[in-house]
């Protein structure tokens, strides 16, 4: 199974949330925390983060907080992956220069690096606006619904 880090997670449903609240300047950590029952201190850093790599704003201030750097529809599901846990690969073997060793004898690489461009291509489709109006009802982390998991 192939599952995104609740790091991701968390991010994935922080900007959803503050794509489903455009009439809010800036929402806390605090405020997306709350809504879906996740650690604050953990999402104040996830937050801190997204905004290191372009796709939150930070507000200082008493009525600070985060909003999206772009409009829903420009970031990508992938984007924010990307930014909280780096490039995935499903094996080993696709990513570094290195040469495998076993590459002369293998017969799983390509077909699994046409598999790791198709999720990349699927979560490059996916807007942070889809997922908004996907669902509207947050839902506790706890509970366990991930946004993404892929069963290969």
């Amino acid at each position: 199974m192939l599952k995104l880090t609740k790091k991701a997670d968390y991010g994935l449903m922080a900007l959803k949330y503050l794509a489903e609240h455009p009439e809010a300047v800036a929402l806390s950590a605090k405020d997306v925390a709350d809504a879906y029952g996740i650690p604050a201190q953990l999402l104040a850093k996830i937050l801190q983060q997204l905004t290191k790599k372009g796709l939150l704003r930070s507000h200082a201030g008493m009525n600070g907080g985060y909003a999206l750097a772009r409009d829903a529809r420009e970031i990508s599901a992938f984007e924010v992956i990307l930014a909280i846990d780096g490039p995935f690969f499903i094996t080993s073997c696709t990513k570094g220069t290195k040469a495998c060793e076993l590459t002369p004898s293998c017969t799983i690489k390509e077909p699994l690096a046409r598999v790791n461009e198709t999720i990349a291509g699927v979560l490059k489709s996916i807007s942070i606006q889809d997922l908004a109006e996907h669902e509207h009802q947050p839902a506790k982390a706890s509970e366990g619904h991930g946004l993404v998991a892929l069963t290969l």
